[in-house]
């Protein structure tokens, strides 16, 4: 009887919880009597985000009332709110990076919701190297990178120097902007290149990127843009509950300019009190032990300071309040 009876505490218990969980896990909206009367087998419930009836990305109002656009970006939100740990990873991540990007879009005349372009190419890992070649936030390839300013040697790859490669995507995006007069335009043609969509455009006689029919990666790309602007804009609505020391704070660093070349990092990094993997990690752009500097550039290395490297992370400022919770 007592076996029993620690039995019926336990299914009591999680009952409890499934009970007390079902109304957040429900969605934001308040909950109505067909929701309530369902009964799970299980201890939770899985729902798909409410798709809004309309979008704006950078000044423009996408109609999602539209069967096909409706259920584009259907699959994306319900992508982003089920993808838990790389979703949470781009929020925490925004935190350190959205300072670093959102400036330098304004400053060349971008519209700041093209920062969702760096979330949907990177995941805002700087690291990230598609199997493709395309590297860095902002996913250039060699050629385009080179193209658009950048160096990128097998001693030096500019592609992953976030500053740097942030002001060239802008000059892509720019130059994307006066030939299509449109940014949805311009984000499906950072994807799919430009002589592609323009291609399409003339091809099927439209004149949105949004109503073009093309290969799903590139058709999926620009809802996946919106869903990823509507979910980082606002975590909660979609599940996601973060507390300020959950984000990645930005890392305080003292820069030194070198017009040499470096023969030992792993020496240059010691005599700056820091390891060589942290000077790595803050300067991904640095692609070999070494940094050979023939021609007497001048390269600036982010040096982390020891009190950025040990932060507190209940002290940590959320960049944008609707990220967290408290």
């Amino acid at each position: 009887m007592k076996k029993n009876s620690k039995y019926i505490v336990l299914t009591a218990a999680i009952a409890l919880c499934a009970g007390s969980s079902l109304p957040f896990l429900a969605g934001s909206s308040a909950l109505n009597p067909e929701r309530d009367s369902v009964k799970s087998e299980v201890p939770y419930c899985v729902t798909s985000p409410s798709v809004p009836d309309k979008i704006t990305f950078a000044g423009q109002d996408i109609d999602l009332l539209r069967y096909d656009h409706r259920e584009r970006m259907d699959r994306e939100l319900m992508s982003f709110t089920y993808m838990h740990s790389t979703t949470m990873l781009m929020v925490k991540r925004a935190n350190r990076y959205f300072p670093v990007i959102e400036p330098i879009l304004k400053a060349n005349g971008l519209p700041d919701d093209f920062k969702y372009l760096a979330v949907i190419e990177s995941n805002l890992n700087p690291l990230a190297k598609s199997p493709a070649g395309a590297a860095g936030l902002w996913q250039f390839m060699p050629a385009t990178g080179r193209e658009f300013g950048l160096e990128v040697n097998s001693n030096i790859d500019e592609r992953y120097h976030i500053e740097k490669e942030t002001k060239a995507a802008c000059k892509y995006l720019k130059d994307a902007y006066q030939k299509y007069g449109n940014w949805l335009c311009v984000a499906a043609a950072y994807n799919a290149g430009q002589g592609r969509i323009s291609t399409q455009m003339q091809r099927q006689m439209v004149d949105q990127a949004v109503d073009l029919w093309l290969v799903e990666e590139t058709s999926r790309y620009m809802f996946r843009l919106l869903a990823a602007k509507a979910v980082i804009s606002n975590p909660q609505q979609y599940g996601f509950l973060l507390k300020r020391e959950h984000l990645y704070p930005p890392i305080p660093c003292t820069e030194v300019a070198v017009t040499t070349g470096i023969a030992n990092l792993a020496q240059f990094a010691k005599s700056k009190g820091i390891t060589y993997a942290q000077l790595k990690d803050a300067n991904p752009w640095l692609r070999d032990t070494l940094l050979m500097n023939k021609s007497g550039r001048t390269y600036t290395l982010k040096i982390p300071t020891q009190d950025g490297m040990h932060y507190d992370p209940k002290k940590t400022v959320p960049h944008d309040k609707n990220w967290v919770i408290n």
